[in-house]
């Protein structure tokens, strides 16, 4: 094998996904924890540890208790480079967690035992099967008092449309709770509360008929678990690794992360079946990832990661060859080379310089505004990875400058803070109004937050009576010319300058593609980025 063939067998690239307080961001930590990447966990919310989870690093994540940024994350288990992508959990940010899905090769998905399968869960699942993206299922929060696990499993296949294989059974639930048995390994791990440390009772049980398990957990509880996993296996059958990587199997896990319970199982099942990097289409072809020269995507940028400098960070997702650091790549989109003197990979808010980056890895790249979301780089061939778009938003408001000493203040901020993709600006004539549209409430309370904190700017946002956003695009650009023209005040301008048609309602929208067959309205970014190129 060469070099690049045993880089790319080491990488697993996944992304965490859940609904919001299903314990995604402890888990995070937890496996950070296992990893080696950390020495001590810190509670999410609690107001004693001042210290909050490693992966929620911007000040209102902490208030709010929710992580609102995708978080990247880097690790070594077991002779594998683990790469976590921590999305966030709330609904308002779902278009930063698809995009996010576009940059993994698996994914690990954490319900809440108490609640099963919520809203959000369903829709980020539907984002996995649209890309056949494999899945774990982490139930998590078994220490507390929740639905029975085998009622859990018929909702997960239910609700979520896949078919699911325990690979681990807890013994009991909530305040009887007294440890896991791994049905990959045939072990049994033994419950006891514990938030920061890594200790773990496992006991190597020949079979589940051996008198151990008795002595261990009780007869009551032993015969339970026996008539369990009999159950398990005439009903699930043998565990396909097969049909979990073509995304028709979840395995299940059960635990604890807060008191790190059921997670090293995980790990451990994770790094034997999850699957390494995977191939890319482009608008041209499919890449492999062992192909000799580099390609990659920008699938984030973020701005102020470090407060204290006001850098912008664009996120990299490395498909095919080698990265090297100061050796200059071809940016497809705006036709140029450009070189990177310090890529970035990361440890949440730590970071460290890397010379090279594998198919896998996620970099960071300090960008100066060279970036949108959806760019590609590569060592000279013109296509783009595909299926990175972004979304019609659904909510509107003008953005008020409270303070007009800080209008360029504001101007700045605003720009880079939608660079990221939390949401988007049109510009709307005459008076240059900036409309900012998002697909949910949260953001515009994010955006204001950070305007002032990291620019200095003050702002309200004020509701404009749009239902919907499309950019509209003809084959006669006479037509379009004059579709402009005559709807002028519903005509606004994206960042890139293409003409966007706000509509006050969807009703108002459908009568406007009837009316003018000569004009396409598109819901989604992605018709840009082909033109572009």
């Amino acid at each position: 094998m060469s070099n690049l063939e045993l880089e790319i067998a080491k990488r697993r690239t996944f992304g965490i996904i859940s609904h919001p307080d299903a314990g995604k961001t402890t888990l995070t930590e937890k496996l950070l924890l296992f990893g080696g990447a950390i020495q001590t966990a810190g509670a999410v919310k609690s107001n004693k540890i001042k210290k909050g989870a490693t992966s929620d690093f911007m000040e209102i994540e902490r208030q709010r208790g929710i992580s609102v940024a995708t978080s990247v994350m880097t690790f070594e288990y077991d002779g594998l480079k683990i790469n976590i992508l921590d999305t966030p959990g709330h609904k308002d940010f779902a278009e930063d967690t698809y995009r996010t899905l576009t940059a993994v090769d698996s994914v690990i998905l954490v319900i809440d035992c108490v609640k099963g399968v919520e809203e959000q869960t369903e829709r980020l699942m539907e984002v996995c099967r649209m890309r056949n993206t494999p899945v774990i299922i982490f139930v998590n929060k078994m220490d507390r008092e929740g639905q029975n696990p085998f009622d859990l499993l018929d909702e997960l296949e239910q609700k979520l449309k896949i078919s699911v294989r325990p690979l681990s059974w807890p013994i009991n639930i909530g305040m009887k709770f007294k440890g896991v048995y791994n049905l990959y390994e045939g072990s049994l791990n033994l419950f006891s509360a514990n938030k920061t440390k890594i200790e773990r009772e496992v006991v190597a049980i020949e079979d589940l008929a051996s008198p151990q398990l008795d002595k261990q957990i009780g007869e009551r509880d032993a015969a339970q678990l026996r008539e369990d996993v009999e159950l398990i296996d005439g009903v699930y059958g043998e565990f396909d690794r097969q049909a979990y990587l073509e995304a028709r199997v979840a395995p299940v896990f059960f635990g604890s992360a807060v008191n790190n319970f059921g997670v090293q199982e995980l790990l451990d099942a994770f790094c034997r079946i999850a699957p390494p990097t995977g191939e890319r289409a482009t608008d041209v072809r499919v890449v492999e990832p062992e192909e000799k020269k580099f390609s990659g995507f920008i699938f984030k940028i973020h701005a102020n990661l470090d407060p204290k400098h006001r850098d912008r960070i664009a996120f990299l997702r490395v498909c095919s060859g080698t990265f090297e650091r100061n050796k200059f790549y071809h940016h497809v989109r705006l036709h140029k080379d450009v070189r990177f003197a310090n890529p970035y990979n990361f440890m949440a808010q730590s970071k460290d310089v890397v010379e090279e980056g594998f198919p896998g890895d996620v970099l960071g790249l300090y960008d100066t505004g060279h970036f949108k979301i959806g760019d590609t780089l590569t060592e000279g061939e013109d296509f783009l990875f595909q299926g990175i778009p972004s979304f019609s938003p659904e909510l509107f408001r003008e953005l008020v400058n409270l303070d007009p000493m800080k209008s360029k203040q504001l101007e700045k901020g605003i720009q880079q803070l939608t660079d990221e993709g939390v949401a988007q600006l049109f510009s709307l004539q005459p008076g240059n109004r900036k409309i900012v549209g998002t697909v949910g409430e949260l953001q515009f309370e994010v955006i204001q937050y950070r305007l002032e904190h990291e620019y200095g700017a003050k702002c309200r946002f004020d509701t404009m009576p749009i239902a919907r956003a499309c950019w509209i695009t003809s084959d006669d650009k006479t037509k379009l010319a004059e579709y402009i023209r005559l709807k002028g005040m519903q005509i606004a301008y994206d960042k890139d300058q293409h003409p966007v048609f706000l509509a006050e309602s969807d009703w108002m929208l459908r009568m406007n593609q009837q009316n003018n067959p000569d004009i396409q309205f598109h819901l989604t970014s992605e018709f840009k980025l082909a033109a572009e190129v």
